[in-house]
């Protein structure tokens, strides 16, 4: 119901606003704004002003169809931003307008940061890929496969536990590999044994999902484990660097990006600049609550916690581009960004059709990788990368054309974000 304001801890949720009490959204002396980022005339970048215009052409019918009520969409190519536009309403009750500082709640676009913070500690020799989880959550040791029982072929009738061939590890985590938590059989234990709790925080989370059963044995499916296995990944970063997982972003790589608006939570002075959540229905676009698994001050989620703008999250796009670096600030080595970068599942993701992939796709780490975009029928080149969040947020990685892309809105499902690519693709004129 519109206007009801629930407490959770530190954390005050109000539909009419949220108003988170803790803050890892910086505070800096100078904070970096969108109007920092080196601005560039489209031709100047092999582009056409003409053409990035059909971009606000795209996202005005879906404002026409009732489809969304605002976005703010970002274009950068050869380190510089050819686009940059807010659309719409941030607020549909109030008639608030959408703004290009207008903080977002990204969702999944998380776990490419969570990805490089596990990159980092693997650079640094603190973690490899091929660990066990158990090295660091002695709770994963001996972990259980949940079956489905079937009785003439119906599966309705419960589930048994075998024992994993294998513990999983780190790289299963990163690649949604390791069944953990996936939607599938032993999703359900799951939930009963490692409860989301609103106060909980990544230890607590983590020790009891090292209890639950897996879906499958490790490294045989791809299944996306959209809050479990990236979760795990954040509390390795804890455990590993002797930071919490809030703080080692914050550290190494949002302050040394210049992403000053990007965290857990929002402080006070900024909520209004917090854009409000909406859901398609017959009678149009109607308010959502935050979700349960973002509204916590104190479980910070690998999985999809993090609030940012698109000013910000095209500086962590951009170190992408440039394979680790931005601004003479090196955050990974190259070859660890083109190892984020590859396809590290063979076909599994292909797969996995309805659920996760598509043909012509593989996936890396943390991030899907169009490997041949005609397959695909993606309108991202060869070799691109990226991930989306719950809300509708979007953002690739395109080496071919030195080029990231950012799609930042509130209302998820749909088909903006392919008829985004396109409006961004057809725009590059050289």
């Amino acid at each position: 119901m519109l206007g009801v304001g629930v407490s959770i801890g530190a954390f005050t949720l109000s539909l009419a606003g949220y108003l988170p009490v803790t803050s890892l959204i910086g505070t800096p002396v100078s904070a970096a704004t969108a109007e920092d980022l080196p601005m560039s005339a489209a031709e100047d970048v092999g582009m056409s002003a003409e053409r990035l215009h059909r971009i606000d052409n795209v996202i005005s019918r879906a404002m026409d169809a009732k489809q969304i009520s605002g976005a703010v969409t970002l274009v950068a190519r050869r380190g510089k931003i050819a686009h940059f536009e807010a659309h719409g309403l941030m607020d549909v009750e109030s008639g608030r307008a959408m703004k290009k500082d207008t903080i977002f709640p990204i969702a999944s676009m998380t776990k490419p940061v969570a990805g490089v913070a596990i990159l980092m500690l693997v650079e640094e020799g603190k973690v490899r890929l091929s660990d066990s989880v158990s090295m660091f959550i002695p709770e994963f040791h001996d972990t259980q496969v949940a079956v489905r029982r079937s009785r003439n072929g119906d599966d309705s009738s419960g589930t048994y536990t075998v024992p994993a061939d294998r513990e999983i590890t780190v790289r299963d985590l990163l690649t949604h590999t390791s069944g953990l938590g996936s939607g599938g059989a032993g999703s359900q234990k799951t939930s009963r044994i490692a409860p989301r709790r609103l106060d909980d925080d990544l230890e607590a989370y983590t020790k009891e999902l090292g209890a639950a059963p897996l879906d499958f044995q490790p490294g045989t499916r791809w299944a996306y484990s959209g809050l479990a296995g990236i979760d795990t990944v954040a509390r390795i970063v804890e455990v590993a660097s002797g930071l919490t997982f809030d703080e080692f972003l914050r550290l190494r790589i949002f302050e040394p990006l210049g992403m000053f608006d990007t965290g857990f939570n929002v402080p006070t002075e900024r909520t209004s600049r917090v854009v409000m959540l909406y859901g398609r229905t017959s009678s149009g676009l109607e308010r959502r609550e935050v979700p349960a698994w973002v509204a916590t001050a104190t479980l910070f989620s690998g999985g999809g916690g993090l609030w940012s703008t698109a000013g910000d999250y095209v500086k962590f796009a951009q170190m992408l581009v440039n394979r680790g670096e931005l601004d003479g600030v090196r955050i990974l080595g190259s070859k660890t960004v083109e190892l984020m970068a590859s396809n590290h599942v063979g076909d599994l993701y292909a797969q996995a059709g309805r659920v996760g992939g598509a043909s012509g796709k593989g996936f890396g780490l943390t991030v899907d990788v169009v490997l041949n975009d005609v397959a695909a029928q993606d309108n991202r080149s060869t070799g691109s990368f990226g991930w989306s969040g719950a809300f509708g947020t979007t953002f690739w990685v395109d080496w071919q054309e030195e080029m990231t892309a950012i799609l930042m809105v509130q209302t998820p499902g749909g088909p903006l974000r392919a008829d985004f690519q396109n409006a961004v693709r057809q725009a590059i004129i050289d």
